[in-house]
């Protein structure tokens, strides 16, 4: 296992949290909020969000 992405692998990566960032600034602010108090912060949000989408991908 190497710590490192392919370019192809980063450009999904990359492309994914833009998406994920986007999706983010259309919630409603009631809906990042109950996102925060859940994550603690905009980062773990993100992060989750990212992780369920990148997921979801893969088994699709």
């Amino acid at each position: 296992m190497t710590d490192s992405f392919s370019e192809t692998q980063a450009s999904v990566l990359l492309g994914t949290a833009e998406k994920m960032i986007e999706i983010w600034n259309r919630l409603s602010p009631e809906k990042q909020a109950a996102l925060l108090a859940r994550f603690g912060t905009q980062e773990n949000a993100l992060a989750a969000l990212v992780t369920t989408q990148l997921l979801s991908a893969k088994d699709a």
